[in-house]
């Protein structure tokens, strides 16, 4: 088992102490938040051990688990990795791509493995349906949330979008030619509400739309495909697969049959396989455990989460031209 401590125990630091504390693949040595009284009272609560300096906790563990606000992961990351320790950081991976690039640098000269907590990739439908994309032409994500003051320290890009991205990329396999987008401030200081459109070499579009004033949630993707549309509804844990293929010569009374104008007809054909029930957030933190011990590439690697950071700054980079 792997000695872990998590830095941060806000609202998903604690998640974090509450899954490591069940995982059988590490073990949880303690944590350490800035915030005395929360510190306190965290450590009252649940019985975990409250460090009092980052470097007591970097030094007792074996990796460190970032789940602080964005603008200090680059610090947290940089002590733990001088001190040889393999870090988990939550998305988005840092403040600027510099950061994040100087991240992999480090980690690269102290040999150390990094992952990034894009959640969405190890979400049950996205799992169940991703060897199925294939080079998908045209995407369209929603993911719309009701107003929550967590996160509006940075733009809704970096808040909610960040993880449509990062999954668009791990399935579309081309560099981005452009970007057009648009953002809007409504109640914070930073864009509430953004669209993206993402032109990538390939042909491929993707359309991005996020808000953090829905009111409602709503978490979906779909990607279209040649003969295949292919939908994730990342909330529900459902997913959804239609298929076609050429039509039989003698049809059954029960199939569904398309015929274009030239006479071609095609068959539609449902194929949605069965979706698993999981803990994305003990999932990926359990599949960095397996990276570590096995010396293989973590799914979500520090360069997927500095891509991701990265086109997301392009997109913030759009709002107000």
């Amino acid at each position: 088992m792997l000695k872990i401590g998590v830095l941060g125990a806000g609202h998903l630091g604690k998640i974090h102490l509450r899954l490591l504390n069940q995982s059988s693949k590490y073990e949880l040595v303690g944590f350490y938040d800035p915030f005395k009284e929360n510190a306190a009272k965290v450590a009252a609560e649940f019985g975990y051990k409250a460090f009092d300096s980052i470097t007591d906790l970097i030094a007792a563990v074996d990796v460190v688990d970032i789940v602080t606000p964005t603008l200090s992961h680059y610090d947290c990351a940089v002590e733990a990795i001088k001190a040889g320790k393999h870090i988990f950081l939550e998305k988005p991976i840092s403040n600027t791509v510099e950061e994040a690039e100087h991240i992999i640098e480090l980690a690269k000269e102290f040999n150390v493995k990094g992952q990034v907590g894009h959640v969405e990739r190890f979400n049950p439908a996205f799992m169940a349906v991703k060897d199925k994309i294939h080079n998908p032409m045209f995407i369209e994500t929603h993911r719309l949330a009701e107003f929550n003051p967590r996160g509006t320290d940075v733009p809704v890009v970096l808040d909610l979008m960040i993880h449509d991205i990062d999954a668009i990329l791990s399935v579309v396999k081309s560099p981005v030619k452009n970007i057009h987008a648009t953002g809007t401030a409504v109640i914070s200081d930073s864009p509430d509400i953004a669209n993206a459109r993402i032109e990538f070499e390939n042909g491929c579009v993707a359309n991005i739309t996020s808000s953090r004033i829905s009111m409602k949630n709503m978490r979906k993707a779909r990607f279209f495909q040649k003969d295949a549309y292919i939908s994730v509804d990342y909330l529900d844990k459902i997913c959804e697969v239609v298929k076609m293929k050429d039509a039989p010569e003698t049809p059954g009374d029960f199939d569904l049959i398309l015929q274009n104008a030239e006479g071609v007809k095609k068959q539609i054909y449902f194929d949605n396989p069965s979706v698993p029930s999981n803990n994305a957030i003990l999932d990926e933190l359990e599949t960095f455990a397996n990276a570590i011990n096995t010396n293989t590439t973590p799914i979500v690697t520090l360069e997927d989460g500095t891509e991701a950071l990265r086109i997301a700054h392009r997109i913030i980079n759009c709002f107000g031209k």
